[in-house]
């Protein structure tokens, strides 16, 4: 079993998106400030929080009997003054987190209304699946997290058991982050009618609020501008799901290839007054053909490829007028 190392991606803000598996009522809607002064402050507030505080590595370095798996944070101080912090986790010896060394890696996902600004999400990842591959933004995954504020408080979690839902309908942060974390194999069926997975993967996100609730907060547990952490059991994922069933893979919806699928809107519909994006509307530009009929599926209804009838450059399926 493979571990791996804390890696860091700089991304921007597009869209701020509410996290299902959280209290989806917002909480006290405060004026946007600068969204490049609040990256900023966020990310110092992250980085502060992980070069001050350790997770239970030792426990993963040798797993004492009956240890459950479970990342713990605790702060750097009196008897755990030399434990080694999230930050520097890529030197512990005994620990392969996967990546040679540790690595800064950006990624641009995209712009605010007026101002650029670069966001960076931290994931660690304490133990990596044993899948092949990695989810899209656009698939379902089937994990159990847990999610706090920086100082430990607890706003979310679910129960022992995995729930699964569409990465796309949780905060941005958390779907980008989770496309690290490889899942598990071999689905257990335990004797008291619960399941389990062997061999998944386990970590944590550290969000900032950019990529999170941003100046709406969310319920009364998260404040505005307030950076998140999920620790994360990543168990299984649907390879290349196709969330609205009209013939393509979710991830193949990102038109703009941001990495955002909640900003993709052809048509600029809306249901029941919510924005209806692409990777959830069956008709994807609006001209009342199917999409699933202006696109190439094989026997089996699997996506083959996209089709440009006038040759105009815009495929059949976002063309209104091919």
């Amino acid at each position: 079993m493979k571990f791996k190392n804390i890696v860091i991606l700089t991304v921007v803000f597009v869209t701020i998106w509410s996290c299902k598996k959280d209290d989806d009522s917002p909480g006290t809607i405060v004026p946007p400030r600068s969204i490049i002064e609040v990256a900023a402050e966020d990310d110092a507030e992250i980085r502060e929080f992980l070069s001050t505080h350790f997770f239970n590595y030792e426990d993963f370095q040798n797993p004492p009997e009956g240890f459950d798996f479970k990342i713990r944070f605790d702060t750097i101080a009196g008897e755990n003054e030399t434990k080694t912090s999230i930050l520097d986790s890529g030197s512990l010896p005994g620990i392969e987190f996967g990546m040679e060394t540790i690595t800064v890696e950006s990624a641009s996902f995209g712009v605010s209304d007026e101002e650029i600004a670069e966001h960076t999400l931290y994931y660690l990842v304490v133990r990596q699946g044993s899948s092949e591959n990695t989810p899209t933004i656009g698939d379902n995954v089937l994990l159990r997290y847990e999610g706090t504020l920086l100082d430990g408080t607890l706003f979310d979690a679910s129960s022992n058991q995995p729930i699964s839902f569409n990465l796309s309908g949780v905060v941005r942060g958390f779907g980008n982050g989770m496309e690290y974390f490889k899942t598990g194999t071999d689905l257990m069926l335990n004797e008291d009618g619960t399941v389990a997975y062997s061999d998944y993967g386990i970590g944590a996100i550290f969000i900032p609020s950019g990529l999170a609730y941003f100046n709406r907060g969310s319920g009364s547990a998260i404040a505005a501008y307030t950076p998140l952490i999920f620790k994360v059991d990543a168990f299984a994922y649907e390879k290349d799901t196709d969330f609205d069933g009209d013939g393509i893979p979710s991830i193949l919806e990102d038109i703009d290839g941001d990495g955002n699928l909640n900003n993709d809107n052809t048509d600029g519909d809306t249901e029941f007054n919510v924005f209806l994006a692409n990777y959830n509307d069956t008709d994807d530009d609006g001209d009342g053909i199917p999409t699933r009929e202006e696109i190439v599926l094989d026997e089996e209804g699997k996506f083959v490829e996209f089709k440009d009838t006038d040759g105009d450059g815009t495929p059949d399926h976002l063309d209104r007028d091919s």
